[in-house]
């Protein structure tokens, strides 16, 4: 490796800062990387409760004393333990078109997961499923949602050509919001209210929205339990989610059902604030709320964050009840664009409810997978 590269565990405040900092010089000019809010992005790799069962080291290139790219490695504990398997995860992984530092990045991730006795690496994945993950390999031309991701293209090529392979595909979708779907859900709603009582509720307020937080996330524990990447919330990990999201949702775009009174199913979306954050450009102030206040007052388009539905109630129709719901929202702000949350290429449940939508499937991101041993 030339003596130009050199590579440094961030264990302190310079490095630390050069870490959190990259990605906004990296795609300081990519009119489609949405950047996150700069004080979040410390809390996440200080304050995350995450931290407490996810074993986290994390490394800065420099060349001729510029930083190139950044890496973090991972062992989550808890996930492992459900698995029983030895995976470690990337995390936070952003480069420049440079093979010699990608490869610097990579071995020196990799070396330290065998250390901790890790046979596989797989990623890019957070601290837990509700943190970004995936990696984009299709849509580089499109606007990310809030809840997905932004990669250049040379990424896929440098994890190929490294010798990663596919582990699961996300599928992301745009949808138009057409009479088809809306007499659909409509229909559907008022069987389900006829045929078993179901009610579909929104809260009134933040404060009342956020009493449903709790329960939304219980909720969560079950309706995903089977799939990859995913460990219970516990309270920690919930209290954290509730600050982080639902602080900013809007009331009018979340959606309950409930089955007498249980609550059996929720929708979370929200007024798309992508453009509003490239505005904001990572600060809230002096004009990040404002551009953020007025994505809120007057969407352009709506971003789906989270649907979870009780396992068996699954096959009652509670998710068109609550699309449903998302839809009459829409009617009354006049909007009709939807850009749906990342799913499985293989739950093709979801998918071909999307397709009574005008649809275009858009984008696509992916875990990577490797042995080590």
């Amino acid at each position: 490796m030339s003596e130009k590269y050199q590579i440094l565990s961030v264990d302190d405040s310079k490095t630390f800062k050069d870490f959190v900092n990259f990605p906004y010089l990296l795609y300081k000019d990519n009119s489609y990387w949405i950047p996150p809010i700069k004080s979040d992005e410390k809390k996440l790799w200080t304050q995350h409760p995450g931290l407490r069962f996810v074993e986290v080291k994390k490394w800065v290139v420099y060349w001729k004393g510029r930083p190139v790219g950044r890496i973090a490695a991972g062992v989550n504990h808890r996930y492992n333990e459900k698995m029983q398997q030895h995976y470690g995860r990337i995390i936070g992984l952003e480069m420049y078109n440079d093979e010699k530092a990608f490869r610097l990045l990579m071995d020196t991730a990799i070396d330290w997961l065998r250390s901790k006795g890790m046979k596989k690496v797989h990623g890019p994945l957070g601290f837990t499923n509700l943190d970004t993950q995936g990696m984009l390999v299709e849509g580089f031309d499109q606007l990310p949602s809030i809840a997905s991701v932004y990669h250049l293209p040379y990424y896929k090529t440098l994890m190929k050509k490294y010798g990663f392979e596919k582990e699961n595909d996300w599928v992301e979708f745009h949808l138009k919001l057409t009479e088809a779907p809306i007499k659909k859900g409509e229909r559907g709603t008022m069987i389900l209210k006829k045929r078993f009582g179901f009610e579909l509720f929104t809260p009134k307020s933040k404060s009342e929205l956020k009493e449903y937080a709790e329960i939304a996330f219980d909720i969560l524990n079950q309706a995903f339990a089977h799939l990859p990447y995913v460990i219970e919330l516990d309270d920690d990990l919930k209290e954290y989610y509730k600050r982080k999201y639902f602080n900013i949702l809007a009331p009018r775009y979340t959606f309950f059902v409930k089955d007498k009174d249980k609550i059996v199913g929720f929708l979370v979306a929200i007024p798309s604030v992508s453009e509003a954050l490239i505005k904001a450009n990572g600060k809230l102030f002096p004009l990040g709320w404002f551009h953020l206040m007025q994505a809120f007052k007057h969407p352009k388009g709506v971003d789906t964050l989270l649907t979870g539905v009780i396992p068996e109630y699954d096959a009652k129709g509670v998710a068109a009840m609550l699309f449903d719901g998302l839809h009459q929202q829409m009617l009354k702000d006049g909007v009709e664009d939807i850009e749906t949350t990342g799913v499985f290429e293989d739950n093709h449940q979801v998918i071909s409810n999307w397709k009574n939508y005008e649809h275009i499937q858009h984008k696509r991101r992916r875990t990577w997978i490797m042995d080590i041993v």
